[in-house]
């Protein structure tokens, strides 16, 4: 058998972060490894600042492919991956999760017959609404090596008919990118004086799924149950805004309470302090329903549909969709909660499991 050589397909914050370990294990361990950037988050506030924050080398390549339809951005993206894939020739290729990157790394590997590894793999939402689940479907149902976060996880790729000996249960690298940062995080961020904040009185809104903010109905009803909330419990909600959802509030024209607190985006570290140190999380993005749960910090999904059960089942989550009215219930139940649910995402040490399967 050829030296392994891993090139590794991201594009995206939440990407850029759950395969750090495996990068950082790949250095550790001496294996040859490339790194290709496509570029899918434009903004350098959105992706290469985590790079240095999270002390990693820059990638090798960058695509720079930017904004467009979902299928002009995937289709650029193959074109991209699949000529340096020819030039690299490189033994296996991992794509992350459910991104338009994830799914065209996915693509280009299999037309060149590379091996390909899905991490997170076997997430369902069972929203075929969603573009993110057709994503995580395609690249589940071409990958070699399935390695599945959770038990459940492969339950569902094998009831999918996948064979079981192309699943790997490793845990979430997320468990593994809490560990190794929150420390540094903790040492480095100086992100609560900066916006005057004390530990446990506060709450931290993340909103940019397009179902929510492209939405202006959904977009409007999760202001105002959270403001709301923040209201009458007379806490701050901070939000750090995506671009386009700040563009949207302006093309809506929908106010924002008083009581939530635009900012801009924040990078990994700072966002690991104010994760850890809110009282409540309210969120529609599936890495922060897995961190929050990491971290024991109470979280609310605006969402109707999650492809991270499991963090609902120990009780670190609820799912209440749009309307201020379900907010501002599950709010009250789950502000209380002290964070003494069990993990499920593994002990930490996913990265090195994928490796050594891998290798």
């Amino acid at each position: 058998m050829p030296a392994p050589r891993v090139a590794f397909v991201l594009g995206t914050r939440p990407e850029i972060i759950k395969l750090s370990p495996l990068v950082r294990a790949c250095h550790r361990r001496e294996i040859p490894h490339t790194v290709v950037h496509t570029g899918q988050h434009y903004s350098e506030s959105l992706d290469t600042v985590f790079f240095e924050q999270l002390e990693l080398p820059a990638p090798d390549h960058n695509l720079a492919v930017g904004s467009g339809t979902h299928s002009e951005q995937t289709a650029e993206m193959i074109l991209g991956i699949a000529e340096i894939l020819s030039d690299e020739q490189p033994t296996d290729v991992i794509v992350q999760g459910d991104t338009n990157s994830a799914l065209a790394g996915a693509i280009a590997a299999s037309k060149q017959s590379t091996a390909l590894g899905h991490v997170e793999a076997g997430l369902r939402s069972f929203d075929r609404e969603m573009p993110e689940e057709i994503n995580r479907i395609l690249a589940d149902h071409v990958a070699d090596s399935l390695f599945a976060p959770t038990d459940e996880a492969a339950r569902l790729l094998e009831a999918e008919g996948i064979d079981a000996d192309r699943i790997t249960v490793t845990g979430n690298t997320i468990v593994d990118a809490v560990s190794q940062n929150l420390e540094l995080a903790t040492r480095k961020s100086t992100v609560l004086e900066e916006y005057d904040l004390e530990p446990d009185e506060f709450y931290l809104l993340t909103a940019h799924r397009e179902e929510n903010v492209d939405d202006p109905d959904r977009f409007a009803g999760i202001l105002g149950g959270v403001g709301e909330f923040a209201r009458r419990t007379d806490r701050t909600v901070l939000y750090p805004i995506h671009p386009r959802a700040r563009e949207n509030l302006a093309a809506f024209d929908l106010s924002v309470p008083p009581s939530v607190r635009l900012v801009d985006p924040l990078g990994f570290l700072d966002f690991l302090v104010l994760e850890s140190s809110a009282r409540l999380v309210i969120t529609d993005s599936g890495g922060v329903q897995e961190e929050t749960c990491i971290l024991q910090t109470p979280c609310l999904t605006v969402r109707d549909t999650t492809e991270r059960p499991e963090t609902v089942d120990v009780g670190a989550n609820r799912l209440v969709g749009t309307e201020p009215s379900t907010i501002l219930a599950g709010a009250d139940e789950m502000v209380s909660r002290d964070g003494s649910w069990s993990n499920p995402f593994g002990d930490g040490t996913a990265g090195e499991r994928i490796l050594d399967s891998l290798l």
